[in-house]
């Protein structure tokens, strides 16, 4: 008796080994053979490269992002964590100023919870457990030229390399290559309508210099500490102190158009002291510096409304920041990417990966998340003078109005902290804000008083000045 032919495992090629291209992968892998095409060639271990100049600034995940990493990969937060990463309360183990200059109270009872670390761990980590999952192929240094296929169908996509080019023929291409993406250019050439598109662009500079963490508070679990600009009173100014592993912080300083930050390692402290609050500066005044400061330009919110199109071509979706990027200050990037890779995986677990009409609605999929963060970053950035040519409509502003009491009321009020974490977390949609665990703290008044400072406990005072400290080099 003839046995009959095993069926071909589908293929899908995923365009960059960014957090988006590697959660992507994941996410796929129990339905196809994947292939990731990398331009550079990644660094072993935690280190810098070129495609992620953004990766020396502060960043963090967001519970919602936690939630979709461990669903994703099981265990890869307890691993970052288990390489010196941290899980941190939110606000327990936060100093924050929000944008309307209100004190957070540092409540201790929350379930919320950021990742903290340098990106450069969290890229390692997830490079190392996705990368070795034997269904997935890196192409390394290898240059994705255009798509393969035509306007109803994307059959794979052309790469180059070295001097050599090659077609890899795939079910599904992914691009994840970020915020320089040709998927618009791409889709054109293939004979589809121009992709509609936004920017709302606050005029952000940031400016990043690594210090050894000053005094003991290397032993102890030292706070974030954040002070937001406020886009009511340009130039928006802020900074935040991220204490990461190796006993190291990493000081991100950020101003908007008329207020930036420069590469200046002598003006960098008193930079950070001329912020609406001192407390960074003051912190950081005697800490040792280890190395130069780093400025970033590239931070504009930008958003492609691929899921709008109204054709679209099977075989092909976008994800992460070729679809939307945000300006890095909100922290949202690797969350949304997390978020929208589960998205992907979840779809795929009801319709095959080459079943029509599939890839229109991974991309439709994918842009629940994006929407989420994109609402949060514009409903601050769009006030900045100069940030776009459509200035925010009456109900944007009544909504920013709305927000900055939320906070406010969040501030000082543990049950509606919570709601207004599960929004800003991308773990619950806007309309939390809206439910009477923020609605009756709101309408009947706080019980406390807003804080008039950074609420640090004496013993982190303490912990920064407990030794003598090197020079600074200012």
């Amino acid at each position: 008796m003839r046995s009959s032919p095993t069926a071909r495992r589908p293929t899908a090629v995923v365009v960059g080994a960014s957090a988006s291209g590697l959660f992507a992968a994941a996410a796929l892998t129990d339905f196809a053979d994947v292939t990731v095409v990398e331009r550079d060639r990644l660094p072993r271990g935690p280190g810098a490269r070129r495609g992620v100049p953004q990766a020396r600034h502060a960043h963090l995940v967001w519970s919602g992002g936690v939630r979709a990493f461990d669903a994703l990969l099981p265990g890869l937060v307890d691993e970052v964590v288990a390489r010196g990463g941290r899980l941190v309360r939110i606000m327990g183990d936060m100093v924050s100023r929000a944008p309307n200059e209100v004190w957070f109270r540092r409540f201790l009872a929350t379930r919320h919870r950021n990742l903290v670390c340098s990106r450069d761990l969290l890229d390692s980590v997830l490079r190392d457990r996705v990368l070795a999952d034997e269904r997935v192929t890196l192409r390394q240094e290898t240059t994705a030229l255009r798509l393969e296929g035509d306007a109803t169908r994307v059959t794979g996509v052309r790469v180059r390399t070295g001097d050599e080019e090659r077609t890899l023929t795939a079910d599904l291409v992914v691009d994840a290559s970020g915020r320089g993406s040709r998927a618009p250019q791409w889709l054109t050439e293939l004979g589809l309508p121009t992709v509609a598109e936004r920017e709302v662009n606050a005029g952000v500079t940031y400016a990043t210099r690594l210090y050894r963490a000053p005094g003991t508070t290397g032993d102890i679990a030292f706070p974030l500490i954040n002070v937001q600009a406020n886009p009511a009173k340009a130039p928006g100014r802020g900074g935040i102190i991220l204490p990461v592993e190796s006993d190291r912080w990493i000081v991100t300083l950020s101003g908007t158009r008329g207020g930036e930050p420069t590469a200046d390692p002598d003006a960098f402290t008193d930079f950070a002291l001329g912020l609406g609050d001192p407390v960074i500066g003051e912190l950081i005044e005697n800490a040792q510096p280890l190395g130069d400061v780093v400025t970033t330009r590239a931070t504009a919110n930008r958003r492609r409304y691929f899921e709008q199109a109204g054709r679209w071509p099977d075989g092909f979706v976008v994800l992460g920041d070729a679809v939307a990027g945000y300006n890095p200050v909100y922290g949202h990037g690797l969350t949304v990417a997390a978020q929208c890779a589960l998205a992907v995986r979840g779809l795929l677990r009801t319709a095959g990966l080459t079943a029509p009409g599939l890839a229109r609605r991974l991309q439709r999929a994918a842009a629940r998340p994006v929407t989420a963060a994109w609402t949060l970053a514009v409903g601050q950035d769009a006030f900045y003078p100069g940030a776009t040519d459509i200035p925010p409509s009456t109900v944007e502003r009544l909504l920013a109005r709305y927000v900055d009491r939320a906070v406010a009321t969040g501030a000082r009020n543990p049950r509606a902290m919570a709601a207004l974490l599960d929004v800003m977390s991308l773990e619950k949609p806007a309309a939390r804000l809206f439910t009477p665990d923020m609605l009756i703290p709101m309408l009947l008044g706080p019980r406390q008083p807003h804080l008039q400072g950074p609420p640090l406990t004496e013993a982190e005072r303490k912990a920064v000045m407990s030794e003598a400290q090197a020079p600074s080099g200012r």
